[in-house]
């Protein structure tokens, strides 16, 4: 598996299209600014402004190479693909991620279908609209959030952003990011989401600095935003509080801040809010992944996930695999989410990382939450763990087993009992 660090979560989604533009774009006298709410009240201190991507006609389609891990191979988004003639080039389009901007030829090769793919992304699968329709939405839990610049009025989730702050965050960053309006959609969307009436408290952080051209890690203002949360949470309604942070990154021990982001950690964990991070396995020690799944697959349907696009080499050559149990999945490939260049505009990713496992999680534990107001973080793994489910996976003339899958449902119908 990928090590819970810093590196992993933005390698695999926030450096394309945040850090590496950040950085092109950062001069020597950019320096970080904050803005905080007034007193004792809760803001939204800023609305960044729609994020502009427009990256013009495509020459030619990329090819997908499985055996990579590099992510956005297929990137579709915001580019002008009319002109190509994409006859024979289906293999590649399953992989292809691209948003509501794209032009597209008159005539799609059977098998790509756009529409739909965005629509199945939607759902976020495995049963948790069943949950929904049960009156089972995270309605009234708080949730932190602490990512980049969030487009605070998207319909997925405008209705219940009770605070938008910045701490840390470089001036080469006045618009909205699609990391933040992506992981927010994902734990809180009211069609995305896995809680859709959470209420969102979102701090933007920048967890470093540009020095010399160069991305300098620092995750001291990670730790401050942390704080700044559970300091918010005490003037906040014992039902309403905060529950859970969603951070899509994690931190190692040689680099800058790592004591001070455990040490937030651990007052969370002191104060009954749960931090889950891409560094889970190593604050509480728990172990999750994202689970693959096909574009035109059924998201409800557990035999339509699989190995990650990122991860499958190296679970089946033997070199990273783990048994059934030991490890949390959820879905994380095929997903749709809040696009920052509109407020009412979408993005398909077809492949993923721990980015969009994080928040999926976050709001499965503000379910969890309203489910039952006494739950745990230990109680709520080891129950997703022991409820959850193992399909069966081909590899060759070998067939191998892949769980433990959480099942929303039988989960909270297990935490419900007495």
């Amino acid at each position: 598996m990928k090590p819970a660090s810093a590196s992993f979560s933005l390698f695999r989604l926030a450096t394309p299209l945040g850090l590496a533009f950040l950085v092109a774009a950062t001069s020597a006298l950019d320096q970080p600014a904050a803005d905080l709410s007034p007193g004792q009240t809760l803001a939204i201190v800023r609305r960044p402004a729609p994020a502009r991507f427009n990256f013009g006609p495509l020459r030619e389609l990329p090819r997908y190479n499985p055996d990579s891990t590099s992510p956005f191979q297929v990137d579709l988004r915001s580019r002008d693909v009319a002109a190509l003639d994409l006859t024979g080039r289906v293999s590649d389009l399953l992989h292809a991620d691209f948003d509501d901007g794209p032009r597209w030829p008159a005539v799609l090769p059977a098998g790509f279908e756009p529409p739909k793919f965005q629509k199945l992304g939607l759902n976020p699968g495995l049963g948790v609209r069943q949950l929904h329709r049960r009156g089972f939405t995270g309605k009234g839990i708080g949730i932190g959030i602490i990512d980049q610049p969030l487009l605070v009025d998207h319909v997925e989730y405008r209705d219940r952003v009770r605070l938008y702050e910045e701490i840390h965050v470089l001036t080469a960053e006045p618009n909205a990011a699609m990391h933040g309006a992506a992981v927010a959609s994902l734990a809180a969307g009211k069609t995305v989401g896995v809680a859709p009436e959470a209420e969102l408290y979102f701090i933007a952080e920048t967890h470093g600095e540009i020095k010399d051209g160069k991305f300098d890690w620092d995750f001291k203002p990670l730790a401050q935003s942390i704080e700044r949360l559970l300091d918010l949470n005490r003037q906040l309604p014992s039902a309403n509080r905060i529950r859970v942070i969603s951070i899509s990154v994690g931190w190692s021990p040689d680099q800058k801040g790592f004591a001070e982001a455990n040490a937030a950690v651990q007052r969370a964990t002191r104060e009954g809010v749960f931090v889950i991070s891409t560094a889970l396995e190593q604050t509480p020690h728990l172990a999750f992944h994202g689970l693959g799944s096909e574009p035109l697959n059924d998201p409800d349907m557990f035999e339509s996930y699989g190995l990650g696009s990122w991860w499958a080499t190296s679970f089946l050559n033997g070199s990273r695999r783990f048994p059934p149990g030991q490890r949390l999945l959820v879905p994380m490939d095929g997903r749709t989410t809040a696009r920052p260049p509109g407020a009412a505009e979408y993005v398909h990713y077809a492949g993923g990382g721990w980015s969009w496992s994080v928040p999926y999680l976050a709001g499965l534990y503000a379910v969890a939450c309203q489910v039952r107001k006494d739950i745990s973080p230990s109680r709520f793994w080891e129950t997703a763990l022991k409820t959850g489910r193992t399909v069966k996976v081909t590899h060759g003339l070998e067939t191998l087993e892949l769980g433990a899958i959480a099942d929303p449902v039988a989960l909270m119908d297990a935490l419900r009992k007495p």
